[in-house]
């Protein structure tokens, strides 16, 4: 039986726990707008179209930023085409994805079903077949008050207020040989620079995310950050990171210990964006917007015909179904951000609805939580304050694809009254018994155990058993003379909460 001891003390801060990690994302691809957000003849549809349902789901996943409309999408997106009278707005071919867009949900749409959820607009511009003209175009229309050609056509629209978006992403993935448009980093920083240049002509204080690479396993990964930070520096406060995960040939052990190689990316990012400072002479810290991150079986994707050339509406694609497993490495994936909150400012789990997603829906049906929206729903409401770095002692286990992994992981938060701890046990087969000194918090008792695990770590909800999985209480916790003792049973997630 694994046994771990964790030491925590709030002065051991990280950074602030930053809202904006909590981030989500909806691309124009599948079914996550269209019978995911909207879907007018919906039974719970409001009367701008949006399923109230789905609403709900989203505020109890507590996601903060949400990044729109891609993604890829983006790179052959004439935004355009989305606002205005719905009657008037064009049907066009989306290359990325082989699908046919229809426009009849776009920017002031989402707008407005960001009020309800009570989410930030984060905004990307299409530099893969447009350029510099037309995202100041689109930043006029957005946040300009009035009074301009483009800020009328809005209030004309039905939009009398700006948007007001703060956050910008510079296009998408620009180093991707699948991206309309890629291009080579030296090619993508230039564009990146001046388009960020201009924008901040009109207004200085955007803050804007130019396009790191794709991922990790890219020939050109750490390069590609130099070259273009080289001409961007300057001019943009984010660099982006895209991960995605997922259990290969039956190898659990590495799967689960998929958060090493987010630590890595990210050290490896920062380290590369601070080289490129240090030589500019920079007092400027370039942050990392983590702006796609989740499990996807990317590998069985890649395989089908679910991307064809039928041109269809809104087809069902990427609808990913998720285990425990896929939970409890998304849980540790988000703790994996926590721990890096001092340069990881903004993060968004990818997708939010049906597409690689924690929510599903059925058209005409039932929104149900996939097992990956409970640890994101249960960190994003219990962390708080500041992020403090553990004292982890654990026993280790050698992992085929991401090298040696500790047993138990844990990340913890603390405010003025409040804590909270997370843990994962990547045992597969041991219940841990962790032993957690919480007297360097003052924390006197515990209000909330919860554990998502178990018997069957592929078990999964569905449409037909929605409920199959969710946290429970751990009765194990118990907190005396200021050590706290928990079990975890294997291949599991937990949260504490402590007053």
């Amino acid at each position: 039986m694994p046994r771990a001891h964790i030491e925590l003390d709030k002065h051991a801060v990280i950074a602030p726990v930053r809202r904006r990690t909590f981030g989500s994302f909806v691309e124009h691809l599948g079914r996550c707008v269209y019978t995911g957000l909207y879907e007018p003849d919906h039974p719970t549809a409001n009367a701008d179209g949006f399923r109230m349902d789905v609403v709900e789901l989203v505020r109890e996943l507590g996601a903060t930023t949400i990044r729109y409309p891609g993604g890829n999408f983006v790179s052959g997106f004439r935004w355009e085409d989305s606002v205005g009278p719905r009657e008037k707005r064009p049907v066009r071919r989306d290359l990325a994805w082989h699908a046919l867009e229809s426009n009849q949900f776009g920017l002031d749409e989402f707008a407005r079903w960001l009020k309800l959820t009570g989410s930030e607009l984060m905004l990307a511009v299409n530099l893969g077949t447009r350029g510099i003209l037309p995202a100041l175009d689109l930043l006029e229309y957005a946040n300009h008050p009035s009074g301009t050609a483009l800020s009328d056509w809005r209030v004309a629209n039905g939009t009398p207020d700006p948007h007001n978006v703060r956050m910008w992403c510079l296009g998408n993935e620009m180093d991707g040989p699948w991206q309309t448009g890629f291009m080579t980093a030296d090619e993508y920083g230039r564009l990146a620079a001046r388009t960020a240049a201009a924008m901040k002509m009109a207004d200085k204080d955007l803050e804007l995310v130019v396009c790191g690479s794709s991922g990790s396993q890219m020939p050109t990964f750490g390069d590609w950050e130099r070259t273009v930070l080289e001409h961007a520096y300057d001019h943009v406060d984010y660099v982006s990171c895209h991960a995605y995960y997922q259990e290969h040939d039956g190898d659990l052990g590495s799967f689960l210990a998929s958060a090493n190689d987010m630590d890595y990316f990210i050290d490896t990012v920062i380290a590369t964006a601070d080289h490129v400072g240090y030589k500019k002479r920079s007092r400027k810290k370039i942050n990392i917007s983590f702006d796609e991150w989740n499990v996807w079986f990317l590998k069985e994707h890649m395989e089908s015909d679910e991307v064809n050339d039928q041109w269809r509406h809104a087809p069902r694609q990427l609808e990913d179904v998720y285990s425990v497993a896929d939970a409890v490495v998304v849980g540790n994936l988000l703790m994996t951000l926590l721990k890096h909150s001092d340069r990881v400012t903004s993060a968004s789990l990818a997708q939010l609805v049906n597409v690689i997603a924690p929510i599903m829906t059925e058209p005409g049906g039932p929104a149900w939580r996939q097992t990956t929206f409970y640890p994101f729903s249960i960190t994003s409401r219990l962390a708080s304050g500041e992020v403090i770095r553990p004292v982890v002692e654990s026993p280790v286990y050698d992992t085929a694809r991401h090298g040696q992994a500790s047993v138990v992981d844990a990340v913890a938060t603390v405010d003025e009254d409040r804590a909270a701890v997370f843990l994962v046990n990547r045992d597969l087969t041991g219940t841990a018994q962790v032993t957690i000194d919480v007297r360097g918090l003052g924390s006197s008792r515990v209000t909330e155990a919860v554990t998502l695990a178990d018997p069957d770590v592929y078990a999964k909800n569905t449409l037909t058993e929605q409920n199959r999985v969710s946290p429970s209480a751990n009765k194990s916790a118990a907190l005396a003379d200021g050590l706290l003792t928990i079990d975890l049973p294997p291949v599991s997630w937990t949260a504490i909460a402590l007053r």
